[in-house]
């Protein structure tokens, strides 16, 4: 017996009319499906907060719908309205055509496990420190938590507003170079009702900060390197270059805050940094200095703690 395989490629529906997708789709589940298939279609890359065209999908439905992430299953048959209908095929289309990266589209992101408000003035949060934070930093303070905090080059604000809602005993501050990202950061502030503990300062790395000490600084700045910059798929170049490359290796900044760092931090105090995959580059430039690489559950590299002490002990290779 022979099969006859067909062979019909999949298109895109997308240029469908609107109001041909809206009489075809009417529940939840219809449009999972939908966005699914045509994400797979559009090849698209996923790299800020989801990693399929499946996950995509789903944080694209239910932010439209506005619905949380561990919503009943039961809504997945509900029939929705054709407004919510019109809303989801909107933003797929404009995820799909814009290669915009999907929390821009909906305005918020998650991080640490709390809503953020972002938009294309700051990064997108996704950085792995966002496990210590949910951990309060009991690794290096395992007694009681830091009394003062700087979240350096925070953009959104999000790890620095994670941090003080996790420890209602701190002070943070939130320091930018940016005055885009500090409004941005202003705004969650007030989101989270945290004004009390959080104050957004305008600071060039340090120069702006003269004269404070803090118990732990977190930084996840600008690492990228040139090479990384310039191959990087087109959803990133919807977030602002300033945030992103740092020089050839990458380092420029990070020199800065090593070199820094020390007269910002108390003697007991920590510095943790994230550099992502140029983490090559921190080893090559300072290899006589023994960094503590952090690991973590849900993945993510190239984040370094360092002691006052060792800052200290390797104050030479910094300067």
């Amino acid at each position: 017996m022979t099969t006859h395989l067909n062979n019909e490629t999949s298109h895109s529906t997308l240029s469908l009319p609107e109001p041909a997708l809206v009489s075809e789709l009417f529940t939840l589940r219809d449009y999972l499906r939908w966005v699914s298939s045509e994400f797979y279609l559009a090849g698209l890359h996923y790299g800020h907060g989801t990693e399929s065209p499946w996950d995509e999908a789903v944080a694209l439905c239910l932010g439209a719908l506005h619905l949380p992430w561990n919503v009943d299953p039961a809504v997945l048959d509900a029939r929705l309205l054709p407004v919510e209908r019109e809303r989801i095929i909107r933003l797929a289309r404009e995820r799909v055509t814009t290669r915009r990266p999907l929390p821009y589209l909906l305005g918020e992101a998650f991080f640490a496990g709390f809503p953020f408000s972002v938009d294309e003035r700051v990064l997108i949060p996704r950085s792995p420190i966002a496990e210590l934070i949910e951990d309060g930093f009991a690794a290096w303070f395992p007694e009681e938590p830091p009394a003062r905090v700087l979240d350096l080059c925070t953009g959104s604000g999000c790890i620095g507003i994670a941090t003080a809602l996790v420890l209602p005993t701190c002070d943070v501050a939130l320091a930018d170079i940016s005055q885009d990202a500090l409004a941005v950061a202003r705004e969650n502030i007030t989101r989270h009702d945290v004004g009390d503990r959080v104050r957004a300062v305008e600071s060039d790395v340090f120069n702006g900060l003269e004269g404070q000490r803090f118990d732990l600084i977190v930084s996840n700045p600008p690492y990228v390197d040139e090479r990384d910059l310039a191959t990087m798929p087109a959803e990133f170049r919807h977030e602002p270059a300033l945030a992103l490359g740092s020089g050839r290796d990458g380092l420029d900044i990070v020199r800065r805050i090593l070199r820094e760092a020390r007269q910002h931090l108390t003697d007991e105090g920590w510095l943790i940094v994230e550099v992502g995959n140029s983490d090559r580059h921190v080893e090559a430039a300072f290899p006589e200095v023994s960094f503590m690489w952090l690991e973590f559950e849900r993945g993510g590299q190239g984040v370094f703690a360092l002691s006052a002490a060792e800052l200290d002990a390797h104050a030479a290779s910094f300067a």
